[in-house]
């Protein structure tokens, strides 16, 4: 110990360690739990936007579906194969949709030359279709795709090779508010262009 001086005051010892505050343990993050309230939030959000999205494609799809039921009738032309000459026919179909389907059945002739039934089965997912058509007289045909506007999008696959191959093209239009195109296109197998192999304009009766 040092010796007292007059007039000096000796502060006793001071233990700063024991006033620093404990350790292993913070203040709470107030920031940490908004972050946690804004992303659960955020999700929920988003799901029910999700949600909704799948609603209004749903609605979509049933109005549309809707739209195209009824009997049809109408001319068109149809070639039997890629090389085959072009065929003048008179069609009637009647059409059968739910929500999620539309049936189209009906039968295309020319005269004692042409006679052809032509079946297409569809069932919706959303905006994606799937389903079976029968026309090309080779066996029910797979067919695939989505709707973009008024228009059904489908690829064919051929239960048999059709023009060198057993792919093809298929669409669905409905055009206007009593009116229905259905067209087939396929390939050339000599020159690899694009055909139409048949098209048939429809009114509704």
């Amino acid at each position: 110990m040092f010796p007292e001086l007059p007039g000096l005051h000796v502060v006793p010892e001071h233990n700063f360690l024991r006033d620093l505050p404990p350790t292993g343990r913070s203040r709470p993050r107030l920031k940490d739990k908004s972050m946690t309230r804004f992303s659960a939030w955020s999700i929920a959000a988003a799901s029910a936007l999700v949600l909704a999205s799948g609603g209004f494609a749903h609605a979509d799809e049933t109005a549309f579906l809707k739209s195209m039921a009824g009997n049809w009738s109408g001319k068109g032309t149809v070639k039997v194969r890629a090389n085959s000459p072009t065929i003048n026919v008179t069609c009637r179909f009647t059409s059968d949709t739910t929500p999620q389907s539309l049936s189209l059945d009906g039968k295309c002739t020319s005269l004692a030359i042409f006679s052809r039934v032509i079946s297409a089965d569809l069932k919706t997912t959303g905006s994606q279709y799937a389903g079976s058509y029968v026309g090309a007289g080779t066996g029910t045909a797979g067919l695939g795709g989505k709707r973009a506007g008024d228009t059904i999008n489908l690829g064919i696959t051929w239960a048999k090779e059709v023009n060198g191959d057993r792919r093809a093209q298929m669409t669905i239009e409905k055009v206007g508010d009593t009116g229905m195109r259905l067209t087939t296109v396929d390939k050339d197998p000599k020159t690899g262009k694009s055909i139409v192999t048949s098209r048939i304009d429809l009114r509704r009766t």
